[in-house]
């Protein structure tokens, strides 16, 4: 039986439902078989925490602390959120468990790529905020955003993604922006639910989330 490593926070419906998805289907390839990927989930009333999101504040802070502190009784390593924006909230609090940080992830393999300038895609508040940004400029790596109407349109898959409202046409789009961008540069994608209706034929896509997941996989037995 595999050691408990990873306490996961059960955020928004679909995209937690995603995260465990992926963590057993990368976790099955590895191990073979029936398994499935050994962790305890916590899960949080989302209720609480996406009305005070995207923004950091003392509110959003106490909310978030109090399942951390929950999270960090139990036998584990590492925390893993699957919330990409939530992390800058993460940031800020008093944290004793390891982080499965997706952009210390990220940073990490950019530079292993040697790549030095990435577009990002997230949505519209951590595409036009600082927080990634500055991240990244601090480690040498420059950040290229989309153009206002393309923001503006991955914010939209963004939120279509989030209510489960997304359509063929809609998936398309999204696509063919992806294409278009990652002809220059790699696309980093900061959104989880960018995540869900990624195309899976581009190796030019730094996906966040992949990073979280596949580090979560690696570091259990």
């Amino acid at each position: 039986m595999s050691k408990v490593t990873v306490g996961l926070l059960g955020l928004g419906s679909r995209s937690t439902l995603y995260y465990i998805k992926e963590l057993n289907r990368w976790y099955n390839q590895k191990k073979g078989r029936y398994s499935t990927f050994p962790f305890v989930m916590l899960n949080a009333d989302f209720d609480a925490i996406n009305p005070l999101l995207p923004n950091t504040s003392e509110a959003l802070d106490a909310v978030v602390q109090t399942y951390i502190d929950e999270l960090e009784k139990l036998a584990i390593i590492t925390i893993l959120i699957p919330n990409i924006t939530l992390h800058e909230t993460i940031d800020r609090l008093r944290i004793q468990k390891k982080i499965l940080h997706p952009l210390t992830l990220a940073v990490g393999k950019i530079k292993e790529q040697e790549w030095s300038t990435i577009v990002l895609f997230g949505s519209l508040h951590s595409m036009e905020s600082n927080y990634i940004r500055s991240y990244f400029n601090a480690k040498g790596i420059e950040v290229q955003l989309p153009s206002p109407e393309d923001r503006l349109f991955i914010d939209k898959v963004r939120k279509q993604t989030y209510a489960e409202t997304e359509t063929p046409d809609l998936i398309a789009s999204y696509h063919s922006i992806l294409k278009k961008y990652t002809e220059n540069f790699p696309v980093l994608l900061a959104c989880t639910e960018l995540s869900i209706l990624k195309p899976t034929d581009n190796n030019r896509i730094i996906d966040m989330a992949q990073l979280q997941i596949e580090q979560a996989v690696s570091q259990t037995a």
